[in-house]
């Protein structure tokens, strides 16, 4: 990435104050910072310590501006020491790690003072964002101009390749062409726990190359080569390779006395080995056991270099390193979380050149360490990023929503008619699909704009294209919109909160939406809370939904995914039950994507058709604007009483049509009630939350939905967990008869599985009776 020459002893010297400053954030945090509370405020010296070198090299010498940088989370020290070396971070907050307002406990996006490139935090998900990250700049950079992307590289802990989202990246159909893409695997073979017994990093590396990945291994450091090559150091080099983890993380604890009995083993070759180690000082004994190659910075830097040569696949370079690193708990199986004492604090200080007395003092400025800092900082520059705004969306696609449909038709008509009325607007959607396009009713719209093909032009035949039996044409092409994954919903979910922050990264918002199956929104939860904590902005539309998949059972019903999208911070979530609700909904949730104070939206759909004439959507240009009002605050009355109700029914989605049979009795039989559609039980809570003064929402939103002059018993019903709703009787303090789905699906009818569960017309009258012989009671 840069011709720059460094000079290794002044990176080294840089190297040493990154890992004091690094161990001092810490330090502070929890030794010289008091809480009220006495929880141990927490930190990681030795996690941080073993990735200071490689951090050292690829800041102060490899980097380039363009390029992004996932740091693992527990190494967020040496970011934040490496941001005030670099100019970019006010000393004032290198006491505030863990502190309100302070340096987050793991890199944020949002939240530090510095925002990093990636946020981080949860295990495997901040290594795989890098690779989303690039193929959403690709897809950003390939639609619209934008600035020049570089390296997306990612900082991996060796535990974190035990995560199943790792591997679920690595080996989709769309990674082994991402030549811009870079891990650096941390290899400490140390656990939170333990140290790993067996991490069979040789196996690690071809299951990597088997995925088309380019693996370069750093192992051995310089010194260590060095003996290698003298008598004996065949032997040596055996040893130690063959050497358990265990065995070799207890000799990093041992003194040059015992390394010599230690060190030769007892098997083959240890008469070699012992005569070797005999006659050296003790000094270099003990940097031998030490020297691996992720340590040594001139080994690093000729890794990058091998790493950056490769450009037409993806590298991952195995960097053997050693956990706490010359702290005094190094080798340590439980130094995880270690902190060092006071003494051996200020030890470290004598051992690396730095002053306890003044742990925050930077290079002098004449200095080469601070020219080295400087360099790297201008180095490192950033082009500025100008937000060119996103075109106006249209308040609807003039489309009549008429005799049966279900939700997800209409989902699957949306995105023709947007084309057709709002072209420009169209131009800014990317739909991404987990091999689901088609069955999420993406068909058509896959078929008028095609597929992106994110790796090098390629003419791939369309063998069935003459075959009249054929729904969806597969046509790829650099040009279209909408991105098909391998089956996995955490990689659905990482590419959508990377296409979600093209905004803030590239200047360009774009408009990403991705489907997968209701019931697996749970699958894809935490990766997908996670891009939206680091300020991911997309749409998710889980679809099919609930029991009324019927025939499918219980493995693909889905339950509590209406809870789960109230709870999601960050994001809106919608349930319409009409087409013309879904229209308006989905048109606003696009209209809050890719721009400051933004929000994610999750819409549950449905297969079941409805009639679209139940919605009695007016006709006057008037109060069908004011009716679009009402569906995008939450919801809106269907139907109201004559008089005061004596019962009002709540329903959301696709169990209208019960809910207003329900009405039709209960009104037959001389029972008044109102009916009220939610198509956002979640904006509906907020409402209440703002009422209550402890969140924000439009509370006065209430008294339109549930008038004070209206209030009565409430029955609520969903196709999913009953308790989602129970905060409906707080509105006006009245009883409340939740209905819904609390145990497991299984194969059915429709109506045999609403029976079943108690979400049918003649449950919801029967528990509305029974409210009203409560309430006569």
């Amino acid at each position: 990435m840069t011709e720059e020459r460094t000079d290794l002893t002044t990176l080294e010297a840089v190297q040493d104050r990154v890992l004091w400053l690094a161990t001092s954030i810490v330090h502070h945090a929890n030794r010289v910072r008091s809480t009220s509370s006495g929880v141990k405020v927490g930190g990681h010296q030795a996690s941080s310590a073993s990735m200071v070198s490689v951090m050292t090299a690829l800041y102060f010498h490899h980097l380039r501006g363009p390029d992004r940088v996932s740091v693992k989370p527990h190494a967020s020290p040496v970011l934040h020491a490496i941001e005030y070396l670099l100019g970019r971070l006010d000393a004032r907050y290198l006491t505030t790690l863990r502190e309100l307002g302070g340096l987050q406990s793991y890199p944020s996006r949002l939240k530090d003072p510095v925002p990093a490139d990636f946020s981080t935090g949860s295990v495997g998900i901040g290594a795989t964002a890098a690779v989303w990250s690039a193929i959403a700049h690709r897809y950003v950079a390939g639609h619209f101009e934008v600035p020049r992307g570089g390296r997306a590289v990612a900082l991996v802990g060796d535990a974190e390749l035990d995560e199943g989202a790792i591997w679920e990246a690595v080996v989709d159909p769309v990674v082994p062409h991402l030549g811009e893409v870079l891990w650096i695997v941390d290899l400490n073979r140390q656990s939170l726990d333990r140290v790993v017994p067996n991490m069979a990093a040789g196996r690690l590396v071809s299951m990597f190359e088997a995925a088309g990945w380019h693996a370069v291994t750093v192992k051995y450091g310089r010194h260590l080569r060095g003996l290698f090559e003298r008598d004996g150091g065949a032997a040596l080099r055996r040893r130690i390779d063959q050497m358990p983890n265990e065995e070799y993380q207890r000799l990093l604890r041992s003194s040059a006395d015992e390394l010599r009995d230690r060190l030769p083993g007892s098997g083959r070759g240890r008469r070699e080995v012992a005569k070797l180690i005999a006659d050296l000082p003790d000094g270099d004994v003990l940097r031998a056991i030490r020297d691996l190659g992720g340590h040594d910075l001139s080994d690093v830097l000729a890794a990058l270099a091998e790493a950056d040569a490769v450009t037409d696949r993806p590298s991952v370079v195995f960097a053997y390193t050693i956990k706490a690193w010359r702290l005094a708990t190094q080798g340590h199986p439980a130094n995880h979380s270690a902190l060092l004492t006071q003494e051996q604090w200020e030890h470290l200080a004598g051992e690396l050149g730095a002053d306890a007395s003044d742990p925050w003092a930077a290079f002098p400025p004449d200095s080469e360490e601070a020219a080295l800092c400087h360099r790297a900082a201008d180095r490192l520059e950033r082009e500025r990023v100008e937000l060119v705004p996103a075109p106006p969306v249209p308040a609807d696609v003039g489309r009549t929503h008429a005799g049966h449909a279900s939700t997800q038709q209409a989902f699957g008509r949306f995105f023709v008619d947007l084309a057709h009325e709002a072209p420009d607007v169209a131009a800014h959607v990317v739909t991404v699909s987990p091999d689901v396009a088609s069955s999420t009713n993406l068909g058509g719209w896959i078929n008028r704009v095609g597929i992106w093909n994110s790796g090098p032009p390629t003419h791939r035949i369309d063998w069935f294209a003459d075959d009249t039996d054929s729904l969806v044409r597969w046509r790829e092409s650099t040009h279209g919109p909408h991105n098909e994954l391998g089956i996995a919903e955490g990689n659905l979910v990482g590419l959508l909160g990377e296409l979600g922050a093209t905004w803030s990264r590239d200047g360009t918002g774009l408009l990403p939406i991705g489907t997968l199956y209701d019931p697996f929104v749970n699958r894809a939860l935490e990766p997908w809370s996670f891009g939206i904590y680091a300020g991911g902005q997309s749409i998710l539309v889980g679809t099919p939904s609930g029991v009324t998949l019927a025939p499918e059972g219980g493995a693909h019903q889905s339950i509590i995914t209406p809870s789960v999208g109230l709870e999601q911070p960050g994001c809106v979530a919608w349930e319409p039950a009409f087409g013309q609700d879904l229209e308006w909904t989905l048109l606003h949730a696009l209209s809050r994507l890719g721009r400051p104070g933004g929000t994610s939206a999750y819409f549950r759909l449905s297969t079941r058709p409805l009639d679209q004439g139940l919605a009695a959507v007016p006709d006057d240009p008037a109060a069908r604007e004011e009716r679009r009002r009402q569906v995008l605050a939450g919801g809106y009355r269907v139907r109201a009483a004559a008089g005061a109700p004596a019962v009002v029914l709540v329903g959301v989605g696709a169990i209208m049509p019960e809910v207003l049979a329900a009405a039709d009795e209960l009104t037959a039989e001389g029972v008044p009630c109102d009916v009220v559609c939610l198509t956002s039980p979640d904006l509906v809570f907020r409402a209440l939350r703002a009422r209550q003064g402890v969140g924000e929402g439009d509370a006065a939103f209430l008294d339109e939905l549930f008038p004070p002059a209206r209030a009565a018993p409430i029955v609520s019903v969903l196709d999913g967990h009953p308790h989602t709703l129970s905060f409906l009787s707080a509105v006006r303090s009245t009883p409340i008869a939740c209905l819904g789905v609390d145990d497991f699906g299984q194969s059915g009818d429709v109506e045999d599985l609403y029976r079943h569960f108690g979400i049918d017309a003649d449950t919801i009258v029967g528990a509305a009776a029974d409210l009203l012989d409560a309430g006569r009671a």
